[in-house]
């Protein structure tokens, strides 16, 4: 066991000391080290020092943990904490940073990429690799490599000669050459000097090369600049040609510095304008009513079957354009919609042999809800959803056009961004926007290591859909957070813009109030190094320097749940009320001036066309429209009564008589299958249609004096008599009118598309336990020690205890009698192999039944599956 008041020797040690509530920070932080569940606390420490586990600890480092990180990086190893103070602040101190630094340092430890007490930090050795200058991979410090690694293939005589012309007196050796060059470029008193000698030209070679890249190219003569600096190894050859300038000699012409800019503190998140909460609010609802109009109306326009599937799954770019006209909008948002309807599990692909998308049945309860709670749908459905709208247009890697509702357009990242941006907008005051340039720069300090700093990169342009989407869903209203966005992410209301006294800010990391979350005073603790660097206790500190509080993890599912049904209260008194009525016109329109209720708007979109929309909706009334519901199976009478119950005016006489006369021929023709019949009690209306040369592509003739057949199917032909200015009705085989309605088509039941994860998910508090635990007794099993000698003595190389039967049971028999535990290797069922430590309580039938200190529970263990015992040491247990 690992004793606390001795420096650790590798990281497996430093997680020894470390109490279950940093191992939960750890676990939390880095979950990808608990899938599956390591078996100790060795295992543990080699899987957080794996490539791929560090890689992603390292993309998620905010920009100054991570020059934090590349500082120890060219710093010595081990490094005092006084040395990375200095490299971080240089010689003139910056008290931003070293403020800021402990907090940095204390997350670099907390994820387990940095261990070690303050008197001997070490960065885990995958880390280092990763962020050591190189020629293949250089650093962002700009630093190259140390006199001791350039001179590593020099001759000891050019060493020499380095150093006699640099002033030094000549060494003995090679090694203490380089040391006392080393020594000179150090000593800052001493490099003053040497450089006060330098030609004019070298000292200008020597800042071009300063903030790197530290390579510079060289011909076989050098120019005398060049040799004076060549000369006393200011400049070191690395290659044929190639120079370099040493690390020791970049920082003292940088005063110490590794970087050339640190960024201690996040951006903060500037207000680009301010409204009044209020105007905020009724602006974010509009949007809202908006949006619910907008999704049911791309649904009604593939009621009875929408546009086909690509072979390759997806939506034409045909049939994007048609659907953004229909809409009238631009075609990305049009992809938005289409998009949104699909993660909310209201729209999918029908399954069958010729697949069209169309609605799902969990449309129809959809329309059901009242409309807060079907806008809080939308909205949960987009902030959880991994496809992105945004990317549909683009190319995969294969060069393939993304296309809508098709592969290929799941990003990980982007319900992450989407819950950051809209947190960083809920740290503002009520009413106030922010400027997109301070929410992307906020979110590259946040995570520098996920893209490049560019408009372009992934984070960004998923930052910059966010601002969008959020205002067309009607999260946010003028570009600031509603207080029903603010319920949806379960995050408090903050004061509005201006007034004093209370929260003046949140998670986003602008004002006073984030400042204090963002940098919490570092606890005072015993034996706690001086942030100065000074001398201090040696002991661990793995708790002394938390790290602030980072963006709050999103919610999980139930307390989503609860959230969206704030955010729906919210929202309820904000929509307009449904109307009842519309105002009748007589050039046969409708007026609704407002949404309707939905019995009128299903019944008035069925008998109207709509003509515009808008504050108010405009419907005009066609014979095609007024066909259409007594295809429905609507009478005139019906439609009359229909009109003159939900119409504020009378209804106007032109319009009266466009009912009666398209009811007075509705029906006059019934059409059916033979391929198709047409039949009519009078047949001069059938001696018309033959004698009408529109009619020649139906090729009719006559079967009887009142019926006609046709080549053409059912549904061809009633468009064409249609076409041909008649009204025919469908029947069935029975001779029955066939009704038809618009919103028959539905998908099977189908589930809304699970979102793709960025990497495992966040444990939760039970799993967390639960591993630690697991962890922590598998720990003590591996490493409680053993009694040297004896028949049963322990194996080396931390192998399984191998004893013969008799041994084993022999020893596990004076277990039982003398209350001693004992470590065994067991083998279970599935073949996996395990060290447990035992307090043998009986033995008989083949098992041994005993007190398990590993699983901290009775268990009883078969006897032929117990590879062997060791007794312990006399201390332990």
């Amino acid at each position: 066991m690992s004793d606390p008041a001795t420096p650790p020797r590798s990281l497996a040690e430093d997680l020894r000391v470390r109490d279950d509530a940093s191992l939960t920070v750890l676990l939390r932080s880095r979950p990808d080290l608990i899938t599956p569940v390591p078996t100790d606390l060795t295992q543990l420490a080699t899987r957080a020092g794996t490539r791929a586990s560090v890689v992603r600890a390292l993309e998620r480092l905010d920009r100054f943990a991570l020059q934090t990180a590349e500082a120890l990086a060219v710093a010595a190893d081990p490094a005092t904490y006084a040395e990375l103070l200095a490299l971080m602040a240089g010689d003139e101190g910056d008290p931003a940073v070293t403020s800021a630094l402990p907090h940095a340092l204390g997350a670099l430890r907390e994820q387990a990429l940095v261990w070690g007490a303050d008197d001997r930090l070490r960065l885990v050795r995958t880390a280092r690799e990763l962020l050591t200058p190189s020629p293949q991979h250089p650093s962002p410090t700009g630093l190259g490599p140390t006199v001791q690694e350039a001179t590593a293939g020099m001759s000891p005589g050019r060493i020499q000669e380095i150093v006699t012309t640099a002033g030094l007196p000549s060494t003995h050796d090679a090694v203490s050459a380089v040391s006392s060059l080393t020594a000179l470029f150090t000593d800052r008193r001493r490099m003053t000097a040497l450089l006060a000698d330098a030609p004019e030209e070298s000292r200008e070679v020597l800042s071009r090369l300063v903030w790197g890249p530290p390579y510079g190219q060289v011909t076989a003569e050098p120019a005398a600049r060049l040799r004076w600096l060549l000369d006393r190894g200011l400049l070191l050859p690395t290659a044929p040609g190639t120079v370099v300038l040493p690390r020791e000699v970049a920082l003292h012409l940088r005063a110490g510095r590794a970087h050339r800019a640190t960024d201690p503190l996040p951006p903060p998140v500037e207000p680009a304008a301010t409204h009044s909460p209020q105007v905020v609010d009724t602006t974010a609802a509009g949007q809202a009513y908006t949006a619910l109009a907008t999704v049911e109306e791309l649904l009604k326009d593939w009621h009875e079957g929408g546009p086909a599937v690509l072979r390759a799954g997806g939506l034409s770019v045909r049939d994007l354009k048609r659907t953004a006209v229909a809409l009238d909008v631009p075609e990305p948002v049009a992809a938005f919609w289409t998009e949104l309807a699909y993660a909310a599990g209201l729209l999918a692909s029908d399954g069958e042999a010729d697949e069209r998308f169309a609605a799902t049945p969990a449309y129809d309860e959809w329309l059901e809800q009242p409309a807060a709670e079907r806008w809080a749908r939308l909205a949960e459905a987009w902030l959880a959803a991994t496809r992105t709208a945004g990317v549909v247009g683009g190319r995969d890697a294969k060069d393939r056009t993304l296309s809508a509702l098709g592969p290929g357009l799941d990003r990980s990242a982007a319900p992450e961004v989407r819950h950051r941006v809209l947190t960083l907008l809920a740290g503002l005051p009520q009413g106030a926007s922010p400027s997109p340039e301070s929410v992307l720069a906020r979110l590259r300090w946040e995570r520098p290591l996920r893209g490049p700093q560019r408009d372009d990169d992934l984070r960004g342009r998923l930052a910059r859909w966010t601002l969008n989407e959020a205002e067309l869903l009607g999260v946010t209203g003028r570009g600031a957070l509603s207080a029903h966005g603010r319920a949806l992410l379960g995050v408090p209301a903050a004061p509005a813009a201006g007034k004093p006294g209370g929260r003046a800010s949140g998670p986003s990391g602008t004002g006073p109030a984030a400042a204090t979350r963002d940098t919490p005073p570092v606890p005072s603790t015993a034996g706690s190094p001086a942030p100065s660097g000074g001398p201090g206790d040696k002991l661990p500190v793995h708790h002394e320097h938390r790290r602030p509080a980072g963006p709050p993890e999103p919610l999980s599912a139930a307390e989503q749940a609860v959230a969206s049904a704030a955010a729906a209260r919210l929202l309820a008194p904000l929509l307009p009320e449904p109307l009842d009525h519309v105002l009748l016109q007589a050039d046969l329109t409708a007026v609704a001036p407002g949404p309707l209720r939905r019995p009128l708007a299903d019944m008035l979109g069925v008998l109207a066309d709509v003509e515009s929309k808008g504050g108010a909706t405009v419907y005009r009334f066609t014979p095609g429209s007024v066909r259409r519901a007594l295809d429905a199976g609507r009478s005139a009478s019906d439609l009359h009564a229909f009109l003159a119950e939900h119409s504020r005016t009378p209804v106007p006489q032109p319009l009266a008589y466009l009912i009666d006369d398209v009811a007075r021929r509705h029906g006059h023709l019934r059409v059916g299958a033979a391929s198709a019949y047409v039949r009519c009690d009078d047949d001069a209306v059938l001696n018309e249609i033959l004698a009408d040369k529109r009619a020649a592509g139906l090729r009719l003739r006559r079967l009887a004096p009142t019926v006609l057949a046709a080549q053409a199917d059912p549904a061809g032909l009633l468009e064409g008599l249609r076409a041909m200015g008649f009204a025919p009705a469908a029947e069935s085989a029975e001779g029955d009118v066939l009704i038809t309605r618009a919103d028959a088509h539905r998908t099977p039941p189908r589930s809304a598309p699970e979102p793709v994860p960025d990497g495992p998910p966040t444990p939760d508090a039970t799993l967390l336990a639960a591993a630690i635990r697991a962890i922590r007794a598998g720990d003590l099993a591996s490493t409680t020690p053993r009694k040297p000698s004896g028949a049963a003595a322990a194996p080396a190389g931390g192998e399984l205890p191998r004893t013969t039967s008799a041994e084993t049971l022999a020893t596990m028999q004076a277990a039982v009698l003398t209350g001693e535990s004992l470590w065994i290797g067991y083998v279970n069922a599935e073949g996996s192999a395990s060290q447990r430590v035992i307090a043998p309580v009986r033995v008989e039938g083949g098992f041994v039944t005993a007190y398990d200190h590993t699983a901290d529970e009775v268990r009883t263990y078969p006897l032929h599956r117990i590879t062997g015992v060791a007794e312990l040491a006399d201390d332990q247990i």
